[in-house]
């Protein structure tokens, strides 16, 4: 795949792909939509989204609220483009008994549609959403969605997402049961369950998933220790607490080939995007390198 410039919303704003035409107009050079259950759902009850303004952060425990599969596959056909690359985060109904029968059913409904799919099996707000973190059940998944993937017209490229609270040897494993099944590009990290001491907000004892400035140094750790463990051979899209040009071409030098970013956007406006592009153009020119590929991994190197 080919992407104009490696910035883009990450999964989670956009649940039900009304938006993709917006998010292009904000300057992301790729668009994922989702995360997306193959039936409807409420999601946990509200309130389930809190803004630690003092923090410069976010905790949501939305729960996968989405309006299904068959309303946003109609969406996502209509919006493809042929130049943006569009991708589809997967996650199974909170209710379901065969979380993975819900993976292959997504990838055999969104294959044909989508440049590329996401398997999450990382978000801490429901049910089913890290059943796969065991690498066993990991393992036996991958291999049927290969399966899957293989027999439908559109074969997309496959993503994984994972979450930042992993031990190292919990990740070494995971990360030896993805590379046995050649997943194409690993998504570094979903937002976590852990409360920094430094966080000052009121709302920082709420359960959910942190996002935010918070979650910057564990997630960019992660994404060194990946980087590092797979010797940079696996594509990585490195998310959590992107706020500035600055934070995004730290996570290319520590190994991210793309960015995403969420929470930035509720305390720096939708011109972030913009601003995140012309930061890393100049950060580049500066370190003297033509294109974004030679600073990838730079401090693996340095």
């Amino acid at each position: 795949m080919h992407f104009a410039n490696p910035v883009a919303v990450s999964a989670g704003f956009d649940k039900n792909a009304a938006a993709i035409a917006g998010a292009r107009r904000l300057g992301s050079g790729f668009v994922e939509i989702g995360g997306v259950t193959p039936r409807a759902q409420i999601g946990n009850p509200k309130p389930r989204l809190f803004r630690l303004a003092p923090d410069r952060a976010a905790i949501n425990r939305m729960g996968f609220n989405n309006e299904g599969s068959d309303a946003v596959l109609a969406r996502v056909q209509a919006a493809q483009n042929g130049s943006t690359p569009l991708g589809v985060n997967l996650a199974a109904n909170s209710d379901s008994t065969d979380p993975a029968n819900d993976f292959i059913a997504l990838v055999e409904k969104f294959a044909p549609a989508a440049d590329f799919l996401t398997i999450d099996v990382s978000c801490p707000n429901s049910a089913n959403g890290q059943v796969f973190l065991d690498p066993g059940a990991l393992a036996d998944l991958l291999t049927r969605l290969n399966a899957t993937r293989e027999a439908s017209s559109g074969a997309p490229v496959m993503f994984a997402k994972l979450a930042p609270d992993l031990e190292d040897s919990h990740l070494s494993e995971l990360l030896d049961v993805m590379l046995a099944a050649k997943i194409d590009a690993i998504t570094l990290c979903n937002t976590t369950t852990a409360r920094p001491d430094s966080l000052q907000s009121n709302n920082a004892g709420e359960r959910g998933g942190l996002s935010g400035a918070p979650l910057f140094e564990m997630a960019t750790e992660m994404l060194r220790k990946v980087y590092a463990r797979t010797n940079g051979t696996v594509p990585l899209i490195g998310v959590g607490g992107v706020m500035s040009g600055a934070d995004a071409y730290t996570k290319i030098r520590a190994g991210a080939s793309l960015v995403q970013l969420y929470t930035g956007l509720v305390y720096e406006g939708p011109g972030l995007i913009q601003t995140i592009k012309h930061d890393i153009a100049e950060r580049l020119t500066r370190d003297g390198f033509s294109n974004l590929s030679e600073a990838v991994g730079l401090e693996h190197r340095s």
